[in-house]
């Protein structure tokens, strides 16, 4: 078996390049801020209309996903990783043809729904996941810190687009970038164990793809881990989605100035990022499910932290709670799902994982909102999700051990 140190030294560009494909997860929803006031400015469009476009292809892309889930199964995620770098880039560009009727632009999201589904993480980390056993971890780490990066990068590329192009144009240069930058990449670089032998492979390996290992979907629903798995993600995301939305407003009303609020808000970007890579750094060496019991609970500390604090110390120190948290909850899902159910069936598996993530993330700030709404805080929002954060971290965290045949390496 493969130390960590051999699964980088000869994989250690599969990651890399993974992340830069896997912007394309996240390019539509970190650019639509920098376009609302161009669009408003031309079509007369209120902010929910244009913000409805995020729910149209967040929506879409949960279902889709399963399908392009069982795809990847079949065919290996090259195929259809490289297809869906070109429909993104395509459905990207294509809302620059925006007419300013209503239809129209939900139609043109509908095209980036199929994008997203066809870049999802399903497909990036199945191909890192069936590369590395002992480094697993912090190679999926590497693969979806990409979004962290374009988090930050995206908003700021976007804003000088439209500055220098004008909107509709800085959406085809955005798509172009986008192209340019993960096809020819991963073209050259990316491949899993299922879609053969790795670019400069010896001569002597076998040519064919490797046979990956793990259960049928139908084992997998039958199986109560999938379930504590799936609700153990669908409560965190929930309340850390609505945490991250509501956390300037949470500030501001406690007397901080926008300005002030929106500095301390940018800690969870910066945390999340670090997160990631402890968490990934953790789950090699140690179970997974106490890693996810840590990073789970974590935002019982950041509530309490905002209900009980006082000042900009305090808050401070819940945004980099609540990022540390957000940037392993990702990682923790994909981790013991490739180690709990195998790759075999990963695509599928983990695409239908991802519908209660999605379902989460879709209703959690609306929730949040709504409890603001009716009693004028947010003070029983922040006690909703104590008794949720727990309640997940100990579906995660005390799930048994995972099958040994899928488990071969880390520290386990």
């Amino acid at each position: 078996m493969a130390s960590v140190r051999e699964e980088w030294r000869v994989y250690w560009y599969l990651p890399i390049v993974a992340a830069f494909a896997n912007v394309a997860t996240v390019i539509h929803i970190y650019t639509l801020g920098p376009f609302m006031a161009p669009l408003q400015a031309e079509f007369d469009w209120s902010r929910a209309q244009i913000s409805s476009a995020i729910t149209v292809s967040n929506g879409l892309n949960a279902g889709l996903g399963i399908f392009v889930g069982f795809l990847i199964d079949k065919y290996g995620p090259r195929r259809i990783g490289l297809i869906g770098i070109c429909v993104m880039a395509a459905a990207f560009a294509s809302v620059s043809t925006a007419t300013g009727g209503y239809g129209n632009w939900i139609f043109l999201w509908f095209l980036i729904s199929l994008g997203a589904a066809w870049t999802q993480p399903t497909i990036w980390t199945s191909a890192v996941s069936s590369r590395f056993d002992a480094g697993r971890g912090f190679a999926i780490a590497v693969t979806i810190c990409g979004t962290s990066f374009a988090a930050t990068l995206l908003p700021l590329i976007a804003t000088e687009a439209i500055i220098e192009f004008g909107w509709r144009w800085a959406y085809i240069a955005i798509a172009a970038g986008y192209f340019i930058l993960a096809f020819p990449l991963n073209y050259l670089f990316f491949r899993g164990a299922a879609d053969g032998p790795a670019r400069g492979a010896k001569a002597d390996e076998s040519q064919t793809p490797q046979v990956l290992v793990g259960m049928e979907l139908k084992e997998a629903f039958a199986s109560l881990t999938f379930y504590r798995l799936g609700f153990a993600g669908l409560l965190f995301a929930f309340c850390a989605m609505a945490s991250i939305v509501h956390f300037v407003p949470i500030l501001t009303d406690r007397g901080l100035s926008p300005v002030e609020a929106a500095s301390i808000a940018g800690l969870i970007g910066l945390s999340s990022l670090i997160g990631r890579f402890i968490t990934g750094y953790l789950l090699d060496r140690f179970r997974p499910e106490r890693v996810a019991l840590v990073a789970f609970g974590l935002p019982v500390l950041a509530a309490l932290l905002l209900l009980y604090g006082d000042g900009p110390v305090a808050y401070s120190a819940a945004a980099i709670v609540i990022g540390a948290s957000l940037g392993g909850e990702y990682d923790i899902i994909i981790y013991l799902t490739t180690r709990h159910f195998g790759l075999k069936r990963f695509g599928a598996i983990f695409a239908t994982v991802l519908v209660f993530l999605t379902a989460a993330t879709a209703t959690g700030p609306l929730t949040a909102g709504a409890i603001f709404d009716r009693f004028g805080s947010y003070e029983y929002y922040l006690w909703l999700t104590i008794p949720m954060v727990t309640i997940s971290a100990l579906l995660a965290g005390t799930l048994p051990k995972a099958p040994e045949e899928y488990n071969r390496g880390g520290g386990h």
